[in-house]
């Protein structure tokens, strides 16, 4: 059965961090093109970071570049968003989610600026106070 199972977050002062995890068992078998979204009730959900584990392409939202890093352990079959320097800005619920198929990177990131993914985990809940 093909999930996405995110896990992680929590509530941190400004200026703290965290490290979401995401559990792609059985995707790993048919996407390549993963990311991390966040979305508020105030705002639409945006991208915070993707990647294109085929070929080691990231890409990431500009509020949070210098701050944030995705990565994938093919061994844990695990996306991974290490979060530095929090800011109650990046509060919100954040999901993984994963294209279907093999694509190249350049469609990944095209879909990551999108947000057009094809499946969506449960949403894990960061909160940082400021």
């Amino acid at each position: 059965q093909e999930h996405l199972v995110a896990s992680g977050g929590g509530s941190v002062q400004a200026g703290g961090s965290l490290r979401l995890s995401c559990d792609a068992s059985g995707y790993i078998y048919s996407a390549n093109c993963l990311g991390w979204f966040r979305q508020t009730p105030e705002k639409e959900r945006e991208g915070v970071a993707g990647a294109s584990v085929g070929d080691n392409s990231t890409y990431y939202a500009d509020s949070v570049k210098g701050r944030f890093t995705v990565s994938w352990d093919k061994t844990k079959n695990t996306l991974y968003l290490s979060m530095t320097g929090l800011k109650s800005e990046d509060t919100g619920t954040y999901y993984c989610a994963a294209v279907n198929g093999y694509i190249s990177g350049n469609t990944c990131a095209r879909r990551f600026r999108s947000t057009m993914y094809n499946y969506w985990g449960q949403g894990t809940q960061v909160t940082v106070s400021s």
